[in-house]
C-alpha cells in the first residue's frame, strides 16, 4: 500500500495528515521536535508555575477551513467566545471605552447606528472599505485607507497590523482585502471572535494527535528531515540523523515545514526569505474580561490584551523594532498600559516575555510574489504552510487550508 509522508506536524502538517487520514490513506507525519503545533502551542512555564500559550491567536466564526478541522478531530466545543461580533477597544491616551458591534446578517446597517461603529465617525465613512474589493498587488494599507482618520487610526490599522503582522506603510492591501472579505463583508456572522477556552494545544494539537494514533497515522516525533533524494523529477527518500527512508514510486510527500527549512530543503525553492516577529508578554495576573474576553489597546506599547485561565496576555505585532529592548524595560512598559487601562496595581507580577522571531513571513508586495502554490517540479512533492499561495496572510486559517490543499490534490 502506497503512503503517505507528511514533514512537518505544526498546524499546516496535522491539517494535512487529518485530512488524508480521515479519508483513509496511510500517513507517517515526521516533527523535528518532541511535541506538535509549530508556532501555535502550549507548554507549562515553571517561572510563572502554570500553562501558558505561546503565543495568541484571535480567529473568527468565518474561518471555514479551522472550523472543518476542529469538527475532524472533534474540538469544536473548545473553542469559545462571544455570542455576537463585538471587538472592544481602550483609548489608553483618552481612558475612552468602545465596542465595535456587527449586524448578524450581510446588509451592515450597524454602521448606522453611533453606540455601533467607531466613535467619530460617520456611516459614510465606512464605504471607503470598498477600496479593498478592487486591491491591486502593490498597493499599501496605508496608502490605501490611510487618509480615513479615526476610522483608520481606532480600527484598520490596528486590525492590518494583526492580521498581516507588518507595518501599514510597507504592507500589501491585499491580504488584508482577503481577511476582510471572508469576515466582515460576510457580515456579523462570520467576524464573531473565537479563541480556545483553554489553551492551543488543547483545541489545536492535542485532539489532532488523538485523531491520527486513532486512524493508525505513524508519528515520528524528534525525527529531522535533513534532506531529500531526489532521482527522475520525484523526491525517492528521506534522510535524517536517524532517518534512512525509502519513498516508494506511489508514495507521495507533503513538506509542511516553515519556509527556510523548505528552501533547504529543495534548492530550487522561491519562499519569502523576509520575516516579522511578534512578542507576547503573560503576567500572572487577572482583569475583567468584558463582553468578548479580549481588548484592542489604541495609543499604547500593548496592542492586544487576552484573559486567560491563569494569566493575561498580551499580544505586540510587527516587533521587529522591539525584539532587542530589555525584558525588564518592555514588561514594565506593557504593565504601565494595564495600569491605565484596567486599573491594575503599581507592583508588577511575575511575568514571561516570549519571542516569536520568525513568527510571519512579511506581508510585504515583494514578499508575496515569493510565495509558492501547494504543487512543486517534483511530481510527487506537495507544500503545505502559511506562506504558501493561499491569498490570507500568515494565519492559523491559512495554515490549516494549506495542509487541506494538499490533502485535497493527493
Amino acid at each position: 500500500m502506497s503512503r503517505i509522508h507528511v514533514i512537518g506536524a505544526g498546524l499546516a502538517g496535522l491539517s494535512a495528515a487529518t485530512s488524508l487520514a480521515a479519508r483513509g490513506a496511510s500517513v507517517v507525519l515526521y516533527e523535528a521536535a518532541k511535541w506538535g503545533g509549530g508556532r501555535c502551542r502550549s507548554y507549562d512555564d515553571l517561572q510563572l508555575g502554570c500553562r501558558i500559550d505561546n503565543g495568541n491567536h484571535l480567529l473568527l466564526s468565518g474561518n471555514l477551513s479551522t472550523k472543518a478541522y476542529l469538527d475532524r478531530i472533534g474540538a469544536a466545543e473548545t473553542m469559545t467566545g462571544p455570542p455576537q461580533a463585538v471587538f472592544p477597544f481602550i483609548d489608553l491616551v483618552s481612558g475612552a471605552y468602545w465596542a465595535l458591534r456587527l449586524n448578524q446578517g450581510t446588509l451592515p446597517w450597524w454602521v448606522l447606528r453611533r453606540n455601533r461603529r467607531v466613535p467619530d465617525t460617520r456611516a459614510r465613512d465606512y464605504l471607503a472599505l470598498r477600496r479593498l474589493q478592487k486591491v491591486a498587488p502593490d498597493d499599501l494599507v496605508a496608502d490605501l485607507l490611510g487618509d480615513l482618520g479615526h476610522l483608520y487610526e481606532r480600527l484598520l490599522e490596528p486590525l492590518a497590523i494583526a492580521a498581516l503582522n507588518t507595518k501599514p506603510a510597507v504592507a500589501a492591501a491585499a491580504p488584508l482585502a482577503a481577511v476582510v472579505a471572508e469576515s466582515i463583508v460576510r457580515g456579523g456572522a462570520a467576524s464573531m471572535p473565537r479563541y480556545p477556552a483553554i489553551g492551543l494545544s488543547e483545541s489545536f494539537v492535542d485532539p489532532a494527535l488523538a485523531f491520527l494514533r486513532d486512524h493508525r497515522v505513524e508519528l515520528r516525533f524528534g525525527a529531522r528531515i535533513a534532506g531529500l533524494t531526489i532521482s527522475d523529477d520525484r523526491v525517492t527518500g528521506l534522510v535524517g540523523p536517524q532517518i534512512d527512508e525509502i519513498v516508494a514510486p506511489n508514495d507521495r510527500v507533503v513538506l509542511a515545514t516553515p519556509p527556510w527549512v523548505a528552501a533547504d530543503l529543495v534548492t530550487s525553492l522561491v519562499v519569502p526569505d523576509q520575516f516579522e516577529s511578534i512578542l507576547n508578554l503573560h503576567f500572572r495576573a487577572g482583569i475583567d474580561s468584558g463582553p468578548a474576553g479580549f481588548y484592542g489597546l489604541i495609543g499604547g506599547v500593548a496592542e492586544w490584551v487576552f484573559e486567560k485561565t491563569e494569566v493575561v496576555s498580551v499580544t505586540i505585532s510587527a516587533a521587529n523594532d522591539r525584539l532587542d529592548t530589555d525584558t525588564d524595560t518592555l514588561a514594565a512598559e506593557v504593565w504601565a498600559d494595564l495600569r491605565r487601562g484596567f486599573g491594575l496595581p503599581r507592583t508588577m507580577p511575575p511575568y514571561r516575555v516570549v519571542r516569536e522571531k520568525r513568527a510571519t513571513f512579511a506581508a510585504t508586495p515583494a514578499q508575496l510574489a515569493r510565495r509558492p502554490g501547494p504543487r512543486t517540479r517534483l511530481n510527487n512533492l506537495f507544500l503545505a504552510g502559511d506562506y504558501t499561495a493561499t491569498t490570507l496572510p500568515s494565519t492559523i486559517e491559512g495554515a490549516i487550508r494549506s495542509g487541506e490543499t494538499a490533502a485535497s490534490l493527493i
